[in-house]
């Protein structure tokens, strides 16, 4: 199965994935989700989730992708939350790779319904990231290649992130993204919102 082929399949996955979580909220006299926000990973941005956008709209959900600086975990969830106070009604939260944090953290916005976690960990109160990376060698290599600014090298994009893309599309890719603070990791996160809301978890989807 070539790379496009399998990012298709898997994210028409998420896709259905995210929906049935959307369509599982109790008729509990409270608005119903009309909404689903998106929150991309770290070296990627919300491009990424295009093929679940294309999905989910066609079933007729409201659609937002958060595009977070990368520059800190408060930054991230605040431009998630701008994000989230923007949409109608009630919304599913959902997150891919670094995204995890990021709507663990906000997902305790009075707005959200739910979270989904497409491929990751769900971190706890207390917790960094980077004690969730540990033990996986490839991320750890990956996130360690930092610069002299504390933004995470991009220079080991490709096997860390797009391993099976072809050269001119991880070049594409690489050169469009926005670097993580490697800061990021070490924030311990002060709310965990799995704890309180409904949440889902499909581990063989990726965007």
């Amino acid at each position: 199965m070539t790379a496009k082929v399998r990012e298709i399949a898997l994210g028409a996955a998420a896709a259905l994935f995210i929906a049935s979580a959307a369509d599982a909220q109790p008729a509990d006299g409270r608005q119903n989700v009309t909404s689903v926000v998106l929150v991309h990973g770290a070296f990627a941005n919300g491009s990424g989730w295009r093929t679940v956008y294309d999905d989910l709209m066609a079933r007729g959900y409201r659609i937002a992708i958060a595009q977070n600086p990368l520059t800190s975990l408060k930054d991230d969830v605040d431009a998630t939350r701008r994000v989230i106070d923007r949409q109608p009604g009630r919304v599913i939260l959902v997150r891919h790779s670094w995204g995890r944090t990021i709507i663990t953290e906000a997902g305790i916005h009075p707005k959200v319904a739910g979270l989904v976690y497409v491929s990751a960990l769900a971190p706890a109160v207390g917790e960094t990231t980077a004690q969730q990376y540990e033990g996986f060698l490839a991320a750890t290599e990956f996130v360690i290649d930092t610069q002299s600014d504390g933004f995470v090298s991009l220079e080991k994009f490709k096997a860390g992130f797009v391993a099976d893309a072809t050269d001119r599309d991880t070049a594409f890719l690489r050169d469009s993204q926005v670097p993580i603070n490697k800061s990021v990791f070490a924030t311990p996160l002060t709310n965990a919102a799995w704890r309180t809301k409904p949440s889902w978890d499909a581990p063989g989807a990726r965007t």
